[in-house]
Formats: structure tokens, sequence, C-alpha cells
């Protein structure tokens, strides 16, 4: 199949090396994750108070949270150069096979993550007489969350320097 103009859009867009600097090292690209995770359960939290509590307060950390998080979703879309967000027309069989890979380790992360959370919901319905409805709804949310950002994390931790940037560090 033949790339689309949308497809070589957005290959140009995730190839883009105008802000590598900021994800080039290895520590450059944890400390992107790092503040992306921080951003992430804020907001999300903040959300979940939103929805599920009273006042509309936390809304506001929604709001201010989101625009630092949709750039630094992008620095790590663009660390990976797309491997997440391009179709599978658009990368080679490497990238295919660490694409595979990087899903394989978020879905086991996110199964044992879904695991502590549901012995973590039992032992508290357990241990206290407090309905759980109230507690699981924000919980699988939290979880979903965390579902849904954690193949973007994996990727940004497992991706290699480049080659190029090494030798532009050096120098």
């Amino acid at each position: 199949m033949t790339a689309t103009r949308y497809d070589r859009r957005m290959y140009a867009v995730m190839n883009d090396r105008r802000a590598s600097a900021a994800y080039a090292t290895g520590p450059r690209r944890r400390l992107l994750v790092g503040a992306h995770f921080v951003l992430t359960v804020t907001g999300v939290g903040a959300w979940i108070a939103t929805v599920f509590g009273p006042g509309y307060a936390p809304a506001v950390v929604v709001a201010v949270v989101m625009l630092p998080w949709i750039l630094l979703t992008g620095m790590l879309n663009g660390s990976t150069r797309g491997l997440l967000e391009l179709r599978g027309r658009m990368l080679d069989e490497r990238q295919l096979i660490e694409r595979d890979r990087v899903r394989a380790l978020a879905h086991r992360i996110t199964l044992w993550l879904l695991l502590a959370t549901a012995l973590g919901t039992g032992a508290y319905g357990v241990l206290t007489d407090a309905p759980l409805r109230a507690a699981v709804t924000p919980l699988l949310v939290g979880v979903l969350a965390m579902h849904w950002m954690m193949p973007l994390w994996v990727a940004g931790l497992r991706v290699q320097d480049d080659l190029g940037d090494e030798a532009e560090e050096e120098s």
C-alpha cells in the first residue's frame, strides 16, 4: 500500500529534528518521561477530582497541566520518531519489531498494575466497610490513563541515542 499525503506529513512531523536537543540523550529522555508521568498523574487526578468530587476547582489544574502535557507528548513522540503514532506502512521492519516489543512490555506492566489495583481494591473492601463503588470508578479511570500512556513511556525509555547525536556531543 502506498503512503498517503497524511502519512508523508506525519512522517515529516515525527522525524523533525529541530527539538532533538531536548531528547538527544538517555538522561534527557528519562527526564521527559518522568515529567510526562507527573503531568499525566496530576492531570488525571485533577480530572477525577473534578468529575467524582465536590466542586470544580481541580478543573483549573487540568487546564494548566494540559499545554505542557501536550508539548511533552509531542517531544516523546519525536524522540521515538513516531514509533507509536505512524501507520505501519511508514515504518521499516526494525521499527515494526521495536513497536511490537514496546507494546508487549507496556502490556505486561499494565497487567501488573491492573493486578495490584484489583488486589488493593479487594483489600480495601475487606478491611473497611466503605462502599467499593465510590473507589472503583476513579481507580479504573486512573488505570485506563496508565494503560493509554504506558507504550509511550516505555518507548521513550527504550529508544537508543542517534549515532549522529553522539558525534555532535563529542565535538
